[in-house]
């Protein structure tokens, strides 16, 4: 690991920290034991976010929507091992066949960002929304990262769901059809998408806290907003500050700064390039060798970026470690122990979707891709 660290210097990346190596020396063996035995009843889904270890058993990686439509698009694999978060377990249920079975290898891996909206919250706001008149103007939009439960809402409430590279196209749909939006979970994707995409101003947006009466706000400020964001964000984009791009800037001559539309908008209107996680990979790779970037994502990824483009210097955007610590959690003693369990005949950790739950999230999921 030391020298690992020592060829990256080299390279001039600067993408520090490490995790622990598998406790179990033999566990490299084990999993490809299990991973051939299980064949093709079994289909590995590995987030880009997640660590290589689990990423090099992958058979597909992607973002949380393109793994869940991967899993739908192969219904002949029964298993369905999700190495994500529990929010992208459960869309791959609800898009999947009752045969096939969505696993989550640790249960615990969960979604800050999606827990920071419960369903019963969200209904208290709208049904602030109901007494004053403006439930029926208002279109809710959830982005990918929520639970079902929250997904289901905005089906049932005539919304869609987005991700990060339809957001404008979905908040255009919705301000054809009503006169406001309702954005969850995550402010800073609905607040950068509604400013910087489609013209409006930041005096447009309000922010709702579920934790305040009334969201804090006055009636007043809800009848006159474009945009009602929901108090939530990503605690990994969510960390990265202007005064990172300032210090790279001033460190490093020519950097391009390149990030997710999850980090806070003053971010987002001082980066070069602004994207999803597909497109700030294909950003790096349609790149020049010998350019210099500064990428504000999960490390993981810009780490695996850094180790496939040598040619090209691949900062990470903060001076500090920051993995999504709950993505981490499904490492490789998880998969092995989930793959090993499953093939003495038991099922674990499987996400399993209310049926009524499901029904209206997939009416939302369809509803996204029905886009024009």
């Amino acid at each position: 690991m030391g020298r690992e660290r020592d060829l990256d210097s080299e390279r001039g990346v600067s993408c520090e920290g490490a995790l622990p190596l598998a406790s179990d020396p033999a566990l490299v063996e084990r999993a490809k034991k299990a991973r051939a035995a299980l064949g093709s009843r079994a289909m590995i889904l590995g987030h880009h976010y997640q660590r290589d270890e689990v990423i090099e058993f992958a058979d597909i990686t992607g973002d949380s929507f393109k793994l869940a439509q991967a899993a739908a698009s192969n219904p002949e694999a029964e298993l369905i091992l999700f190495c994500g978060v529990h929010f992208m377990a459960e869309s791959a249920d609800i898009l999947t066949t009752s045969e096939q079975k969505v696993i989550l290898p640790d249960l615990a891996a969960g979604c800050s960002m999606a827990d920071m909206a419960a369903a019963n919250q969200v209904q208290d706001a709208w049904q602030t929304f109901q007494r004053l008149g403006i439930a029926s103007r208002t279109i809710p939009i959830t982005y990918m990262n929520s639970t079902a439960a929250i997904k289901s809402f905005t089906g049932e409430n005539g919304g869609t769901v987005c991700t990060s590279s339809n957001a404008e196209r979905a908040m255009s749909w919705a301000l054809e059809r009503g006169e406001k939006i309702f954005f969850l979970p995550d402010q800073h994707l609905g607040r950068n998408t509604a400013v910087l995409k489609l013209g409006l101003s930041l005096s447009d947006c309000v922010v709702w806290n579920p934790w305040q009466k009334n969201g804090g706000l006055t009636d007043d400020q809800l009848l006159r907003a474009k945009i009602i964001l929901w108090r939530g964000h990503c605690s990994v984009h969510g960390r990265f500050s202007l005064q990172n791009i300032n210090d790279v800037r001033a460190r490093v001559s020519n950097v391009q700064v390149l990030v997710h539309p999850e980090c806070q908008h003053e971010v987002v209107s001082h980066a070069d390039l602004v994207g999803s996680t597909e497109f700030i990979i294909h950003s790096i790779e349609n790149s020049a060798p010998g350019s210099r970037w500064a990428i504000g994502t999960e490390l993981n990824l810009v780490q695996r970026l850094a180790r496939k483009f040598p040619d090209r210097e691949i900062l990470f955007l903060d001076k500090t470690v920051c993995y999504c610590s709950t993505m981490n959690r499904i490492d490789l003693p998880h998969l092995v122990w989930a793959m090993e369990t499953l093939l003495t005949g038991r099922i674990v950790n499987q996400i399993k979707v209310e049926s009524s739950i499901a029904h209206f999230s997939k009416v939302a999921l369809d509803r996204m891709l029905a886009l024009p």
